[in-house]
């Protein structure tokens, strides 16, 4: 087994593809192939299970490029150390599902680095993505919540998938809508209530699940709903359509904009438990980077929670 073997698996990984990195690498697919197949029959176990479509890892496979991520980012230090590593960034990624809080943590991390060494991604997608995401280290971090109705669902995902689940933040539902709304003036506002306007949320895919859902409650029958796939588009269709969302009600001005609100949701008026546990993912066994524990620290200074 050799650094370069290791480093073509990070790099296979990371693109899901052999004609991609054999192009990133500036090595012919042959020859990428034979050192992943050399390098397979060394250790035992297939990293990768090729298709059609490119390739995914097998979960040996996410295992052994945990430990291959380790060794390579040692090599590249030990490389710092002895003055001879070329110039090269160090990345730091999260995913998320659609939090202001976690980007604007996101922003002001960023602002304590120098982006012409460091390389920083975040991305607010779909539930699944974000655990995919985690489980196949292409981000540190993954942001989302459990709450008593996807708890199980997700927590068995998490697990075949060797995620852990950290607890930040427990929140009460909270309606989410624009300053002009007709209910906007409400201190409280029932499910009742809502039925005249378009429950908004986000697009979860064509293998949707409820327990997929970035909105609490998602079980409830609404009469008129409307899905979205990007913040943005969310917050126009909530001028435009009157329409509104169920959140933790921890919202960023600074980023949204002032022309919106969160009212209490009275909880009483549904049968569900509408509390938001709402904490981040990591790859089990192991150790935040620095970046990674700096980005916590934001979230929590955020959220104003004490350790």
């Amino acid at each position: 087994m050799t650094i370069q073997q290791l480093n073509y698996a990070i790099t296979i990984a990371e693109v899901g593809s052999m004609n991609k990195a054999s192009e990133i690498l500036y090595v012919s697919q042959p020859s990428l192939t034979g050192a992943m197949q050399e390098l397979e029959k060394e250790i035992g176990f297939a990293v990768f299970k090729r298709s059609g479509r490119g390739v995914t890892l097998t979960p040996e496979g996410t295992d052994f490029l945990l430990h291959a991520r380790q060794v390579n980012s040692q090599f590249q230090e030990l490389q710092n150390y002895l003055g001879k590593s070329k110039s090269r960034k160090k990345k730091f990624s999260v995913s998320t599902q659609h939090y202001s809080f976690a980007v604007k943590a996101f922003v002001e991390l960023v602002k304590e680095y120098d982006t012409s060494i460091y390389e920083f991604k975040i991305m607010e997608t779909q539930t699944k993505d974000v655990l995919s995401d985690v489980a196949n280290l292409r981000s540190e971090i993954g942001i989302l919540y459990l709450s008593d109705f996807n708890r199980s669902a997700l927590s068995k995902l998490m697990k075949n998938a060797g995620l852990e689940f950290h607890h930040l933040i427990d929140c009460e539902a909270y309606v989410y809508l624009w300053s002009g709304h007709p209910l906007a003036k409400k201190k409280s506002i029932s499910f009742d209530e809502l039925k005249d306007y378009p429950c908004l949320s986000f697009e979860q895919g064509d293998t949707a699940s409820f327990y997929y859902a970035e909105e609490i409650l998602s079980t409830e029958e609404y009469i008129r709903t409307i899905k979205a796939n990007d913040r943005a588009t969310m917050l126009n269709l909530m001028i435009g359509l009157n329409g509104y969302t169920l959140c933790s009600g921890i919202i960023c001005e600074e980023l949204n904009g002032s022309d919106y609100l969160a009212v209490p949701f009275e909880s009483g008026s549904v049968e569900q438990d509408s509390v938001m546990e709402i904490g981040y993912i990591t790859k089990k066994n192991t150790i935040l980077s620095k970046i990674g524990e700096l980005y916590i620290e934001k979230v929590r200074e955020y959220l104003g929670i004490n350790r």
